[in-house]
């Protein structure tokens, strides 16, 4: 399981959306966070299956893009500024390790299918 380096991307990208919560961010903010952080820890544990597993990378990273145009258009838009803190990058940089993971599954895959065209030429 831990030998492939999506499985460590996806972790540390749930490693870091773990961290996020114990911050203390506001409400609204968790429910994106909360589907993208169900969506890796589900795609962490889908190893069997790589197309369920690479479209769930696909949309936890998609739903942290989100959420960090989110908490960047609150964070510019508010009057009396917050606090920039390091967790304020966390999103991005989980988003990013989903989009390297969802390209490693896409590997292995495309690896998978190659093997398996490689056996059944060989039968005939």
């Amino acid at each position: 399981m831990w030998q492939r380096i999506q499985t460590l991307y996806l972790a540390i990208a749930s490693g870091l959306l773990v961290a996020m919560y114990f911050q203390g961010y506001q409400t609204p903010y968790l429910i994106l966070w909360s589907m993208a952080l169900a969506s890796q820890l589900l795609a962490l544990v889908c190893l069997k299956s790589r197309t369920l597993q690479l479209r769930l990378s696909n949309l936890a990273g998609l739903l942290l893009v989100g959420l960090q145009i989110w908490m960047g258009v609150v964070f510019f838009t508010s009057e009396p500024r917050p606090l920039v803190n390091m967790t304020y990058v966390f999103p991005i940089v989980a988003a990013i390790l989903d989009f390297l993971a969802s390209r490693g599954i896409l590997h292995d895959e495309l690896l998978v299918r190659s093997a398996s065209r490689l056996r059944a030429s060989k039968r005939k």
